[in-house]
């Protein structure tokens, strides 16, 4: 079975099967690691690791050394900043941020995996009272079969409270009406000379047929300003046409400020030591 053919099986699972046999498959070595004494206090085993790369400690603690790395070069974050963490998963960039933000910082972060909510609160936030992690029960194809429709999710705070707000592979994830509310949500909870940071996965005119056709990441299904992977898993994994983005965030009264493009369009053309997979999307609300 090819990748495609495997990734199209995984998808048509049910959330539950897939945790199961994550946790079914890992389970050895994750006792080993145990037993040997490699694990750390708030990264989880790898068969709980429900998003990204299931990594060892060390290589978990990194990847999210990276995300932090990543965040201070592209949206000047700092350790004063009160900052929301939109899918903050089980942690991977929390963790990393535990030890850059400052007692005046501030974390918040949402995710609709209660498993991840809790193994972070249960750990991170006991030790951390800056950090709050929250559950949202809203459906999503890969990780729950709740009803809550995100397309009409409110942000559980308040107006202008976050500095800098972020999100690693959660756009690539969800529904376009979905990710249009959640602009509208940035642009309320984010201050006004705030910014924002988010991965996607975008295509233009040049780059479409590479992507959708012979790209070994492809995206075949063609859609009114984005594509599919999956016709029946619609927020499975979705590419955005970059001028569609930039009309989704221009009706926020949000505007994009740096993309970067990620090495997933064509390694050879944009793949280096610093890059990223996904594309990065920097974006602040416009000026009046």
């Amino acid at each position: 079975m090819n990748k495609e053919a495997l990734r199209k099986f995984w998808y048509k699972m049910s959330p539950q099967h897939r945790f199961l046999i994550r946790r079914l498959y890992y389970l050895p070595i994750d006792l080993k690691d145990k037993i040997l004494g490699k694990r750390h206090k708030y990264v989880p085993p790898r068969g709980l690791i429900y998003t990204g790369s299931p990594a060892d400690a060390e290589a978990y603690l990194n990847q999210g050394e990276r995300q932090l790395d990543i965040l201070k070069a592209h949206i000047s974050l700092q350790p004063t900043d009160a900052v929301l963490d939109i899918g903050s998963g089980i942690g991977r960039t929390a963790i990393a941020l535990t030890s850059y933000l400052n007692t005046q910082g501030q974390y918040e972060g949402f995710d609709v995996v209660k498993l991840g909510v809790d193994w972070c609160n249960s750990g991170i936030a006991k030790d951390f009272p800056n950090f709050k992690f929250t559950y949202v029960p809203l459906h999503n194809d890969l990780y729950n079969t709740k009803s809550e429709d995100a397309e009409n999710f409110t942000f559980p705070y308040n107006d202008n409270t976050f500095d800098k707000v972020f999100s690693f592979s959660v756009f690539t994830h969800m529904q376009v009406d979905e990710i249009q509310n959640y602009f509208k949500e940035i642009k309320r909870v984010l201050k006004p000379n705030g910014l924002a940071f988010s991965t996607f996965f975008i295509y233009d005119n040049d780059n479409e047929a590479h992507i959708s056709t012979t790209n070994s990441f492809k995206f075949p299904i063609k859609k009114e300003g984005f594509r599919l992977m999956d016709e029946t898993v619609t927020s499975g994994n979705i590419a955005i046409h970059k001028d569609k983005l930039e009309h989704m965030l221009a009706s926020e009264q949000l505007e994009m400020t740096n993309f970067i493009d990620g090495f997933w369009k064509d390694k050879s053309k944009y793949y280096s030591p610093t890059a990223s997979y996904q594309d990065m999307v920097v974006f602040k609300p416009k000026s009046h």
